[in-house]
Parts: structure tokens; C-alpha cells; sequence
């Protein structure tokens, strides 16, 4: 009779072992875990998000009035679009109170439909009429950075949005940099206010709604302010209104590496605040600052380098800023829009690497050397090499078994040599030949 009842205590152990596993299995999948975990994780598309301004419109803004074609739809996968910049913010729908302008939205919703991506509603910039300030300067114009003036015009706002397309848009962020006045001027209390009361309006619409916090921007010339923002934020208990914490890690002109130690203390704020269990989105980054890109070859490494290191450091989704905007420094396509560059390219190369592979954590040696390693299916290993700072002999150890080497141009050779030369551009070395 002990001994019966030693096997059903073994057995109920490992029951409750292998649900912990699969528990743990399925919440991986829904943020991005550290090393073990991050192993065993296939890298989900969602990975790969992006910013279209003028897919569904020429524009309305003063700047943008030259621009007659609308964007035709970008020739690389990803799969979600952020609408920010989008011309769908508050004061796009409702520029009047009550009189709504749901048209681009439409559109933009039904191509995203169409395209089968995801869309990221930002909401919030309060048209001039319901703003607390409406004569404040914002970058979109007077009024639009201030909260409103009534929390009834708020509360309206997100349930019409929410009510119309429940089923169609899953995904809401609660504001866009609530650290720079140039979008919110109001105080971290009037953004909880917010937060929660869109919060609780959007989960009445419809449970199944994900609602991502204020994003916070880190901008490398202001310092660590958004850091800052995050952890006042979270400290007054931000993160009980939002299922992912969502943050723009901007690091300037700075090299890739740079994401790292910036996302790690965003993920050690979290969880000094009991929220280190949520994913972590980077709802928007690229190349800022005044310096641009020298070279096409040091703009496609960015984006590379950049997805690779996100995910890497804990993010489970990031959203490049931008597809379509001739302003940023590095441009994805030509003039006309439609003609891919070269970061456009190896943009489309790094979710072809990534999606669907299980990548251990990436190691550096004495070089600076950066190795990450991929495994799929069926015995597939590949290691994505590159070295941030100069151009080095690489030696391939003898276990790689290395066949194929893919460059972020999509060109692929097959190679049999000890060893190869390597330099900032990352090269995918796979055991296996197409």
C-alpha cells in the first residue's frame, strides 16, 4: 500500500511537471523568454512588424500635400502594421465631436485583412475640440498632445473605435511616447487615468482584446528618459492596464549592440514591478538622428542586426519605423515607393532566417564576434556570424559542418572552406545546401 501510493505521488508529480511544461510552453509563445526557453521557441512572424504610412491614403498633412499615388503594398513579409502616423489617430476619426471619419481606417483595416497582417491600433492625440489645452503646441498640430479635457470624450472615443471593429482589430496601444511632450503633455497620473479607463472599456467590448501600454520612448539624445517614464510609470501601477509593455528602443545612430543593455533594463524594470511575466513589444524603432546611414551595406546590417539582437534580448515584436517615409534615414524603397533598397532586402533575408526557428542565446568572443545559432526541423542548424566593427578571418569549427552560406542580398554559395571572412553584414552558415 506505500508503495502504490509512492507511484501515484510519482505520477502525480509528473503530471503536474509536464502541465507546468506546457503552460510554460504556451506563455513563451506570448512573450519572449531568456535562454533555455528561448531555445525551444520557434520565432513567431509576429516578430516582424512595420509602419505604412500611405498604403490607404496620399496624406492630409500640409508636408505630405505633393504626394499624389498612394504606396503600393510592401513587397517583403511581415506580419503586423502599427497605424501610427497613419492618419487614423483621434483627431483623424473624430475631428469634430460626434461627426466621424472612418475612411482611411476602413481601408486600412481592409487591406491589412487582405494582406493577412495584423494591425496595432494606437490610440489617443486628442482632436482640438475635446483637448484640455487646445491651443498647446504639439507636433500634430495645437491641442493634440494634451489629454482631453473630459474622460467621458475619451471613454466614447475607444468604444466607438472598439465597437466598430471588434473582431478586426485585436491589438491597441494606450498612447504614443507619453514621455515627449511633442505627444502627451499631461502628467504620468492623467495617463493612468487614461490607461484605465481604456483599459476597462476595451475588455467590456471584448475580452479577447490586447491592450499594450503607453509606449515610452528611449531617444539616445535625450538621455534615458523614457527608462525613466517606465519605471514611474509601472511604479504607480501602470501595468495593471495593459497585457504587453511597449517601449521604442530608438538608440540613435549608435550600432545594433546598443538594443541590448537598453532592453534588459526595460525587462528589469518590469519585473521589479511584478511584470516581468509580459511580453515586451519594441512598438517602434530604426535610424534617428541627424547622421545618416554611410553606406546601403551599414543600413541593411542595422536591420539585421537589429531584429536578430531584439529578439535575442527579449522582445517578441518589433515594429521598424518605416517602410514608406522619405524623411527617415534609412529608406526601405526608392522614390517611387514601390523599388526595394538594399535594407528593404535584407529586411525580407532576416525573416526568411528567422521565422519559424528556435535561436539559442547569441554569444560574443575575445574578435567581438557575434554568433547566434538557429535550429529547425529535420536537422537543420545555421549560425548567423558578424562582426560589428571590422572585417575578420573566422574560423569554422569543424563540428558546424558548414554547406551554404546566405547574405543579407539573398545570395546563396556553397561552401566548403575552414574558414571564411566576416564583418559587419551578419552571413547565415547552414549545415545543409539548397
Amino acid at each position: 500500500m506505500i508503495r502504490s501510493n509512492k507511484s501515484v505521488l510519482k505520477f502525480l508529480m509528473a503530471l503536474l511537471l509536464a502541465l507546468v511544461t506546457v503552460v510554460g510552453c504556451s506563455n513563451i509563445n506570448w512573450g519572449r523568454a531568456n535562454g533555455e526557453q528561448a531555445s525551444i521557441t520557434p520565432i513567431p512572424e509576429t516578430l516582424f512588424g512595420m509602419h505604412l504610412h500611405r498604403v490607404a491614403t496620399t496624406g492630409t498633412f500640409e508636408s505630405d500635400r505633393k504626394i499624389k499615388n498612394l504606396s503600393p503594398w510592401p513587397a517583403v513579409p511581415f506580419a503586423t502594421w502599427r497605424l501610427m502616423a497613419a492618419y487614423v489617430e483621434w483627431f483623424e476619426l473624430e475631428p469634430a465631436q460626434g461627426q466621424w471619419n472612418f475612411e482611411i481606417l476602413d481601408k486600412s483595416v481592409a487591406l491589412a485583412e487582405e494582406n493577412n497582417v495584423e494591425i496595432l491600433l494606437p490610440l489617443g492625440l486628442s482632436p482640438r475640440w475635446a483637448s484640455a489645452r487646445p491651443d498647446e503646441r504639439s507636433v500634430y498640430g495645437p491641442g493634440k498632445a494634451a489629454e482631453p479635457e473630459n474622460i467621458e470624450d475619451w471613454r466614447n472615443y475607444v468604444r466607438t473605435v472598439a465597437n466598430r471593429y471588434k473582431g478586426r482589430i485585436r491589438y491597441y496601444e494606450l498612447w504614443n511616447e507619453a514621455n515627449w511632450n511633442d505627444f502627451f503633455t499631461g502628467t504620468i497620473e492623467k495617463m493612468l487615468e487614461l490607461s484605465r479607463e481604456a483599459y476597462q472599456v476595451l475588455k467590456e467590448v471584448d475580452p479577447e482584446i490586447v491592450v499594450v501600454s503607453p509606449s515610452a520612448a528611449n531617444l539616445a539624445f535625450k538621455g534615458n528618459q523614457g527608462l525613466i517614464w517606465l519605471d514611474e510609470y509601472l511604479a504607480k501601477g501602470g501595468g495593471d492596464y495593459a497585457d504587453v509593455i511597449g517601449y521604442h528602443f530608438y538608440i540613435n545612430v549608435h550600432p545594433p549592440e546598443r538594443f541590448v543593455p537598453v532592453i534588459r533594463q526595460a525587462r528589469e524594470i518590469m519585473a521589479k514591478y511584478g511584470q516581468g511575466d509580459k511580453p515586451l513589444w519594441n512598438t517602434e524603432a530604426g535610424w534617428l538622428g541627424d547622421q545618416p546611414v554611410r553606406s546601403d551595406e551599414q543600413a541593411s546590417a542595422f536591420v539585421a542586426r537589429g531584429y536578430i539582437l531584439n529578439w535575442d534580448a527579449g522582445v517578441s515584436r518589433f515594429y521598424w519605423y518605416s517602410w514608406d517615409n522619405r524623411r527617415t534615414t534609412v529608406p526601405m524603397v526608392e522614390a517611387d515607393r514601390a523599388t526595394l533598397r538594399p535594407a528593404a532586402i535584407a529586411y525580407g533575408e532576416t525573416y526568411k532566417w528567422l521565422v519559424g526557428a528556435r535561436m539559442s542565446p547569441c554569444t560574443t568572443n575575445a574578435e567581438k564576434t557575434w554568433t547566434c545559432k538557429l535550429n529547425r526541423d529535420r536537422g537543420y542548424t545555421g549560425w548567423i556570424v558578424w562582426n560589428p566593427e571590422r572585417q575578420v578571418t573566422f574560423e569554422l569549427p569543424e563540428d558546424w559542418q558548414v554547406r551554404q552560406i546566405r547574405d543579407l542580398n539573398g545570395g546563396n554559395r556553397n561552401w566548403r572552406e575552414p574558414k571564411i571572412e566576416i564583418g559587419p553584414s551578419p552571413l547565415l552558415l547552414e549545415n545543409t545546401a539548397s
